[in-house]
C-alpha cells in the first residue's frame, strides 16, 4: 500500500520542570523558568523547552537545551515525567511534548540569563502553554517518590544535617516533619549514613549537628509497598 502524502507531521518538544529548594523567607520548592520574548505568551514564565532534533534522544534533547538555554549542567537527578498530545496545546502549531523532572541540589548556584529565575513551585504566576499543570504533575511524582525511594538525594547537598533535610522534604510535601521521625525511617530503609563529621558551630553556639549523606547518589525504590499502605496520601 503505497504511503499517503497527507500523513501529518507533528512538532515534539521536550520540556523539562527542574526543582531546586532555594531559601526565600525559608526553604522552598522552586522551579526554573524563563520569560518568554515573543508570541504565544509573550512575557510569560515557561520552563526549558526546545524540539527534538533529527537523530537526538528526548533525553538528548533535554540536556542540551538545560545546558544551552539556561546554562544548567548540574543536575543530580532526571526521569521523564509523562507526554501532553492535546491538539490544542500550543496555539501557533500542534506540538507533542514530552516533559521530565529534574532535581538539582540547594548547594547549586548556576549561573542563569536575565530572562530565567528560580520562581516558587507553590506560587505560581502566569505560565505560558499548559506549563503550570506540568509542574503540578512534576510535584505530584516528587512528592510520592519521597515516600517510597532515595529521591531526596537529588535536592539535597552532598553532606547535611538532619535539620537541613527536614527543611527539604518539609518544602516539598508542604507540611512540617519530624526530624526524629525522619531520622528513623530513612535509616531503616538505609538511606543515610553518618560521615563522621559535624557541621560548624552557629553563632549560638550550642553542640555542633552531626553530618549526613544518603548512601547512594541514583534512584533507588526503598519502600516499594509504603504508597499503597492505609493513611498514605492520594491524588
Amino acid at each position: 500500500m503505497a504511503r499517503s502524502s497527507e500523513v501529518p507531521t507533528f512538532r515534539h518538544e521536550a520540556l523539562a520542570v527542574v526543582f531546586k529548594i532555594t531559601r526565600f523567607q525559608g526553604p522552598e520548592l522552586t522551579v526554573l523558568a524563563w520569560k518568554r520574548p515573543r508570541d504565544p505568551y509573550q512575557g510569560a514564565w515557561a520552563l526549558p523547552s526546545g524540539p527534538v532534533l533529527e537523530g537526538e534522544t528526548i533525553g538528548a534533547c533535554v540536556a542540551r537545551n538545560l545546558a544551552t538555554k539556561v546554562a544548567l549542567s548540574e543536575i543530580a537527578h532526571l526521569e521523564q515525567l509523562e507526554t501532553r498530545s492535546e491538539p490544542d496545546r500550543d496555539p501557533f502549531q500542534r506540538t507533542i511534548a514530552t516533559a521530565y523532572l529534574g532535581l538539582v541540589p540547594s548547594t547549586a548556584d548556576p549561573q542563569l540569563p536575565e530572562n530565567a529565575a528560580w520562581i516558587r513551585a507553590g506560587k505560581l504566576p502566569t505560565m505560558a502553554f499548559d506549563h503550570a499543570s506540568l509542574v503540578e504533575s512534576a510535584m505530584q511524582r516528587l512528592e510520592h517518590k519521597l515516600s517510597y525511594s532515595n529521591i531526596g538525594f537529588g535536592l539535597a547537598p552532598t553532606e547535611f544535617t538532619l535539620a537541613e533535610l527536614r527543611d527539604i522534604y518539609r518544602a516539598v510535601l508542604g507540611y512540617d516533619v519530624s526530624v526524629t521521625n525522619l531520622q528513623r525511617v530513612l535509616k531503616r530503609r538505609g538511606q543515610l549514613e553518618p560521615t563522621g563529621r559535624t557541621a560548624p558551630a552557629g553563632e549560638g553556639g550550642g553542640r555542633p549537628a552531626a553530618l549526613y549523606r544518603f548512601t547512594r547518589q541514583s534512584l533507588q525504590i526503598t519502600d516499594p509497598f509504603a504508597a499503597f499502605r492505609p493513611g498514605a496520601r492520594t491524588s
